[in-house]
């Protein structure tokens, strides 16, 4: 299919964020595109005589790319957001049963039926924000087969939806009751079973760690990580985000492409993180949420040109949170990024985080991936919360409209 979007008010971000050409919008732009790919930009594209649709001079962005999320899983947490306001100690709704063992016991008993038919309106209300790109997590089954079947449910809401899925095991979320006081074999299971199946019928693109005191050692993680090299997996990681471990460190020196949460990063690592090229990918939701008070270190970052991603972390226990555009709000309130920071991202440095060489950017040769906005100015998505600016998305050069209609 060949195509040219006219009257589009583009902003690329197909520099590095140093260069401000990226974030200046290009006004009254031409953007060419054949077979889902993007083959030309500007005074080229409008030479071209291809079927023509006009964008009106909305603000054209690459499709936002919400690149951490635990989208697929079953039962709701309400009643403990409830209890917890009430005074119920977090330790008590615990032993009740609750937690995160509550929706690994829902996830578990649902069928990949059912798991789908939740996972998809989470899905479509990331797409009314523009995203047209998500990273999927298991870790709410913990074994072999319910951290599949997690998997493949995140594989088909792509079949069903139009929007790009990555899936990531993250069986090392938490340990299972039938692993209780025993993780160095839990760890064992997932690297010689629950890692060579998802690599064999090809489930995953990457495997994550949770490494925290409340989760799994340095030492752990170190073991999955190797297993995940060993099957040829990417590697991500959730570190740093109640204590300063050294997961940070230990993950991008195995290769991870990124390491999330990261409030307790200390700011000498921040430059570890710069020689090894892994992103630093921030969670304002989260943090919003357990009223964290730790701020990851944004300024060592900066100063060591770490490319910052942000996501949503959607996830029913710590951030029921289905809004990049949201996030972006509370990553300039919390942590003080500016909108140009936030746009990259959610966009180019999103991209990074998962492996995604080919998203991120308006340029040729990147896939024809746009979010289309009725506003004047990038910075405006980081402004306002709540007034739906989205016009429509374009997923693999095709138009769909903010309700997801062609």
């Amino acid at each position: 299919m060949k195509k040219v979007f006219t009257d589009a008010n583009v902003v690329s971000m197909a520099s590095d964020i140093r260069d401000s050409t990226g974030y200046q919008c290009q006004p009254n732009t031409a953007i060419a595109v054949e077979n889902g790919k993007i083959v030309a930009v500007g005074q080229q594209a409008k030479q071209l005589d291809w079927p023509t649709q006009s964008l009106k001079g909305c603000l054209v962005t690459p499709g936002l790319i919400d690149s951490h999320t635990h989208l697929v899983f079953a039962g709701n947490r309400a009643g403990e957001f409830e209890q917890r306001l009430n005074g119920v100690p977090y330790q008590t709704i615990a032993k009740q049963g609750g937690g995160i063992l509550s929706t690994v016991n829902a996830t578990r008993a649902a069928s990949e039926e059912t798991l789908l038919a939740l996972a998809l309106p989470r899905a479509e209300a990331l797409m009314r924000d523009g995203v047209t790109t998500i990273e999927v997590k298991s870790g709410y089954g913990l074994t072999l087969e319910d951290e599949l079947k997690m998997l493949r449910v995140a594989r088909a809401i792509e079949q069903h939806l139009p929007i790009k899925i990555s899936t990531t095991l993250l069986a090392a979320h938490a340990l299972p009751p039938e692993y209780q006081h025993d993780a160095d074999h839990y760890i064992d299971y997932i690297c010689h079973s629950v890692i060579p199946a998802a690599a064999e019928q090809q489930l995953a693109d990457a495997v994550d760690v949770f490494c925290e005191k409340i989760a799994f050692s340095v030492d752990q993680a170190e073991k999955v990580y190797a297993a995940a090299n060993a099957h040829g997996l990417k590697i991500k990681a959730h570190t740093e985000q109640l204590s300063d471990l050294g997961g940070s460190v230990a993950a991008a020196k195995a290769g991870a492409l990124s390491v999330d949460h990261i409030e307790y990063l200390s700011e000498a690592d921040a430059q570890l993180l710069a020689e090894c090229g892994t992103v630093a990918t921030l969670l304002p939701g989260a943090f919003y949420f357990l009223r964290e008070t730790q701020l990851p270190p944004i300024q060592a970052l900066r100063d060591n040109q770490v490319p910052m991603a942000l996501a949503t972390d959607f996830n029913p226990g710590t951030s029921p949170f289905a809004s990049l555009t949201l996030m972006m709000n509370m990553a300039s309130t919390f942590f003080k990024l500016t909108p140009k920071e936030n746009l990259y991202g959610v966009t180019r440095h999103a991209a990074q985080a998962m492996g995604l060489d080919n998203k991120g950017q308006i340029a040729v040769g990147f896939d024809a991936d746009l979010a289309v906005w009725h506003c004047q100015s990038p910075a405006e998505l980081s402004y306002m919360v709540g007034t739906a600016p989205l016009a429509g998305r374009i997923v693999g050069g095709t138009w769909y409209d903010n309700q997801g209609s062609r």
